[in-house]
C-alpha cells in the first residue's frame, strides 16, 4: 500500500512553522508497513489543495490531508473536500456533544462557528477526536482512502494512532517494512560507496541501500520489503554483517543512533566518564553530549574557556604556552585536554580551540584553522582540522570532528 500526506496550510510555505507532522506520519505508517510515496505541503487555496488531490489520488492508496480544519475563515480543507467528492455536510452529535464539553470544561461560551467544527462531510466515517474539537473524517472514494486530520500535532497523532492506523491494517493485509541502520564516521560518502559497491550491486530487489550523509557522519540505512518478518530481518542481518565486515574501522553504531549517543552508551557500558574544555566552539560540544537523556552517566561537565585568562585559571594552560603558541595550537589543547582531567576528574577529556570565523584568522591561522586534543590519564592526542570560513558549519564541524577523534581513542583503548 503506497500513502501520499498532503500538509495544508500557509505558515508551512512560508518558513513561520516546520512541518514535523509528516516526520512523525511518515515514521508510523512505515511501522504499519504502508510506504510514504509522496509528502506534499500547498497552500490554504481551493485551487491548490483540489490540484494537489488529484494528483495524489493517481499516485496512492492513502491520502492524509492534515490541516485547515479550524474554525476561522482561513481554514477552508472541509469545504474543499466537500467540492472534490461533491456531497454535503452532516452534523456528527458525539462530535457536537465533544465540542460542547470541552467549552463548558472551560466555562467558555459556545459560538456558531465552533458549532460547525462537528460538521462533517456527508460521506465519510468520522474519526473521534478527545484531545480537540475538530473531528477527523475518513472517505472512501474510487477505490481511494482520503484521511482528512486536524494539522494541531497531539490532536493528529491521537487520531492517527488510536483511528487511522488501526482501522488500515484491520482492512488490509499489509507487507512487512524494516529498516535498518549503520552509523560510520571518518570516511566519504563516495569512499564508502566504492568499497561496498559489490555488496550494494547484489542486492535482492525488495532490499534498498541508502547513503545518508551529515557533516562527517553517514548512515547507510537497509531498507526491506517482504511479506514475512522473520525472513527479511535474517535476509537484513546478513547483509549488514557483509558490510560491517568489509569496513570496521569507520563502524561507530549498528543501530540508528547519533555519533554522541553511540559514544554516550559505549561509555556507560564501560563506566566511563568524559569532560570538556571548549574555546571555539562556545558550549555547542556539551549541548550535543547534554542533550541526550542519560547523559550524566558519563559526562561530569566541563567549562567554556573562551578567554586566555580562563584557559590559564580554570583548565591550567600556562601563560608561556599561550604567549609562545597562541590559543589556537596543539601546546594549547593538549593542556587544555589534560587540564581538564585534573580539575574535572574525568576518564576522557576532550578539547577544542580555533578560529570559527568569519574575522580573526591570520595568515599561519587562517579562518577555519582548529585543534582540537583528547586525553586520558595515560596519553593525550591532537589534531589539526582546516575548515572553511563559515562559522557556524565550522563550529559544528569542530564538534563532529571531536567525538570522532574520542570514539577512535575509545575504541583502541577498550577494543
Amino acid at each position: 500500500m503506497l500513502a501520499e500526506i498532503i500538509t495544508i496550510g500557509d505558515e508551512i510555505l512560508i518558513g513561520q512553522i516546520v512541518d514535523t507532522n509528516s516526520a512523525w506520519m511518515s515514521q508510523k505508517l512505515n511501522d504499519a508497513g504502508i510506504r510514504v510515496k509522496q509528502i506534499s505541503s500547498v497552500s490554504d487555496d481551493r485551487e491548490h489543495i483540489l490540484e494537489a488531490l488529484s494528483l495524489a489520488s493517481g499516485r496512492a492508496d492513502l491520502i492524509i490531508i492534515t490541516g485547515g480544519l479550524g474554525p476561522t475563515k482561513d481554514d477552508i480543507t472541509k469545504k474543499t473536500l466537500a467540492g472534490y467528492f461533491n456531497t454535503g455536510y452532516r452534523c456528527d452529535q458525539e462530535s457536537l456533544e465533544n465540542v460542547k464539553n470541552i467549552f463548558a470544561k472551560y466555562k467558555r461560551p459556545v459560538l456558531e462557528v465552533n458549532i460547525s467544527q462537528a460538521d462533517v462531510l456527508e460521506n465519510c466515517i468520522t474519526l473521534q477526536n478527545k484531545n480537540g474539537t475538530a473531528p477527523g473524517m475518513w472517505i472512501e472514494h474510487q477505490d481511494k482512502i482520503y484521511v482528512s486530520l486536524p494539522g494541531v500535532p497531539f490532536e493528529m497523532m491521537y487520531l492517527m494512532e488510536e483511528e487511522v492506523i488501526p482501522k488500515v491494517i484491520s482492512k488490509f493485509k499489509l507487507p512487512v517494512i524494516s529498516h535498518h541502520t549503520i552509523l560510520t564516521a571518518g570516511i566519504g560518502e563516495s569512499i564508502l560507496a566504492d568499497e561496498i559497491s559489490d555488496i550494494e550491486d547484489s542486492l535482492p530487489a525488495h532490499i534498498k541501500l541508502a547513503y545518508l550523509p551529515k557533516l562527517g557522519v553517514v548512515r547507510l540505512r537497509l531498507s526491506g520489503y517482504a511479506d514475512h518478518k522473520e525472513e527479511l530481518e535474517v535476509e537484513i542481518t546478513a547483509i549488514m554483517k557483509q558490510i560491517v565486515a568489509r569496513i570496521p574501522a569507520y563502524v561507530i553504531a549498528e543501530a540508528d543512533l547519533t555519533l554522541e549517543k553511540s559514544i554516550l552508551d559505549f561509555m556507560q557500558a564501560r563506566k566511563l566518564t568524559l569532560s570538556v574544555a571548549e574555546s571555539c566552539t562556545g558550549g555547542a560540544l556539551s549541548y550535543t553530549i547534554t542533550r541526550n537523556p542519560g547523559s550524566s552517566a558519563v559526562f561530569l561537565g566541563g567549562a567554556i574557556t573562551y578567554s586566555n585568562n580562563l584557559k590559564e585559571t580554570v583548565v591550567g594552560v600556562s601563560s608561556q604556552t599561550l604567549q609562545q603558541f597562541g590559543a589556537v595550537s596543539e601546546q594549547t589543547v593538549l593542556e587544555m585536554a589534560s587540564g581538564a582531567i585534573k580539575a574535572f576528574k574525568s576518564d576522557y577529556a576532550l578539547a577544542v580551540s580555533g578560529v570559527a570565523g568569519p574575522d580573526g584568522g591570520t595568515e599561519d591561522k587562517p579562518v577555519g584553522t582548529v585543534w582540537i586534543a583528547i586525553a586520558n590519564s595515560k596519553k593525550s592526542v591532537a589534531k589539526k582540522y582546516q575548515f572553511g570560513n563559515k562559522r557556524i558549519q565550522n563550529i559544528e564541524r569542530s564538534v563532529t570532528s571531536a567525538l570522532i577523534m574520542l570514539f577512535k581513542l575509545l575504541k583502541e583503548d577498550h577494543a
